[in-house]
């Protein structure tokens, strides 16, 4: 049975979650959750102090032991649990995430099931966490190299995939035997809290989650990363952020993973198909409203496709339906909020006062919410502000190459590192691309990479560390050598 918006939002805890008890913050005020369709408030919940910060810290520690002597399997069952009840209630999730976070109910099933699937793969992983066994290069003993948990780890998730990036964090961790405080964002943190009721009700034992939902973020979570007790941090969001927690992370040593921004090229070449290019493109740049580290930000395109390829995009970008995402019909959400919204104007506009020429859209839409009309700017200067920027919103910026060295100089051209996408249909060219593109992560003739199998993570100012795939639970686990002599 399908609930309606308000008999859903009934369901949703509006509390803080530690040592297993939904419990009011200490705060004096409250935080609004605001859907950004309308600008109005879907609910009031619990606004968490430094000290409610502190005592999630200290309901994880002292779980951490005995869940940590808990066998694999246990963990493994508790997690296959929850991605039952995960999938029972999917149409549930999906109505929240497009609620509090705006993206359309059909792209919200997406990540519903794309979350989820972090909660499968790390119930799997839980049973295979490894080691190895033998002699010494002189002969003179035997080698025993096993795994154990890090111990207790602090995650902050982001506001634009508010079940997949909590689950990718609080999945592997479970499975590895760690206990956690969650920090989910504050504009989005309704999923955060309705997946926890199904950790509880899968039977996770209280303490090895602890979730805080909090207006004052830096103050409440300096304190945590402070203490001792904590052993790991993991964040995605903003490379500026991720810089200032890794130097509140070094004055204890704390095993981190940084999930940070992303400046992702999209090359087409002279050959690509480009009808294949366009639909990859609007996966690559659409999804969750171009809200996402790996959208499209830089389309870098061949001279000789560059104006064919920008009017088949502006007519796919032209052709969605701006509205709000549990409305029938809707393909496209409005920005998180208004701030979003006015930064969408600005690059626009700063864009074109540099040169680009708008080909659809380059508006703010409607009366209500945070909409922005999709977007095509063409003739981009390479030297154009907009390309040293994470967008993060519904703009294409298309700037023109005439050889391969001068797209991956392109490509190349930014602080960042996270995902590439390049359409080709020259398989020696991709090859060569797969070595020259400077990122983490690199789809060939594909606008969607994410997978739950795969190692997620970038390099240079995009991140440390991985999630998903084998790589993922390996972020929280440490690595213990012991030499046992010969008789």
């Amino acid at each position: 049975m399908t609930l309606t918006e308000s008999e859903l939002l009934a369901k949703v805890p509006t509390g803080l979650y530690i040592n297993g008890r939904w419990v009011q913050g200490s705060a004096d005020t409250q935080i609004d959750v605001e859907d950004p369709a309308t600008g109005k408030t879907l609910l009031t919940i619990a606004n968490a102090t430094a000290d409610d910060g502190l005592r999630a810290l200290t309901a994880a520690a002292d779980a951490q032991e005995k869940w940590a002597k808990t066998s694999p399997r246990e963990r493994a069952e508790i997690l296959r649990r929850t991605f039952e009840i995960v999938r029972a209630r999917s149409e549930e999730f999906a109505m929240l995430i497009s609620l509090e976070m705006g993206k359309p109910l059909a792209e919200a099933r997406g990540e519903v099931t794309y979350g989820n699937e972090f909660v499968r793969w790390f119930s799997e992983e839980a049973a295979r966490i490894g080691g190895r066994f033998g002699t010494n290069p002189e002969g003179t003993g035997k080698m025993l190299i096993t795994k154990r948990p890090v111990g207790p780890a602090f995650a902050i998730t982001p506001w634009n995939f508010p079940l997949a990036m909590a689950t990718r964090k609080i999945a592997p961790a479970i499975a590895a035997g760690c206990t956690m405080v969650v920090k989910p964002a504050e504009l989005t943190p309704l999923t955060t809290l309705f997946f926890v009721q199904a950790l509880e009700e899968a039977g996770l034992p209280a303490g090895v989650i602890n979730v805080i939902t909090t207006k004052s973020s830096a103050a409440t979570s300096a304190p945590i990363i402070a203490d001792p007790r904590l052993r790991k941090i993991t964040f995605t969001g903003s490379t500026q952020v991720g810089v200032r927690l890794l130097e509140q992370a070094a004055k204890n040593v704390l095993r981190t993973s940084m999930e940070l921004g992303g400046n992702a090229p999209f090359l087409v070449f002279e050959d690509a198909d480009i009808d294949a290019a366009v639909t990859g493109a609007m996966l690559a740049k659409m999804r969750n409203i171009g809200q996402a580290c790996t959208a499209a930000n830089r389309f870098i395109v061949h001279d000789s496709v560059a104006d064919d390829f920008a009017a088949h995009l502006a007519d796919k970008m032209s052709s969605l339906n701006l509205g709000r995402g549990i409305a029938d019909g809707t393909t496209c959400g409005p920005v998180i909020n208004r701030a979003a919204q006015d930064n969408m104007q600005r690059l626009v506009d700063l864009t074109v006062s540099e040169g680009a020429d708008v080909v659809t859209g380059g508006s703010t839409y409607g009366d209500e919410g945070y909409f922005f009309k999709p977007t095509v700017l063409a003739n981009v200067p390479a030297s154009a502000s907009i390309l040293r920027e994470e967008i993060f919103g519904p703009i294409a910026p298309i700037v023109r190459f005439k050889t391969e060295e001068e797209a991956v100089r392109l490509a190349n051209d930014t602080q960042y590192g996270l995902v590439s996408y390049a359409f080709t249909q020259d398989l020696a060219r991709s090859m060569r691309l797969v070595d020259s593109l400077e990122s983490g992560m690199s789809g060939i003739n594909t606008g969607l990479v994410s997978n739950a199998a795969a190692p997620f993570g970038g390099v240079k100012h995009s991140g440390l560390g991985r999630e998903g795939g084998a790589e993922g639970i390996d972020e929280y686990l440490e690595t213990r050598y012991v030499l046992i002599p010969n008789l």
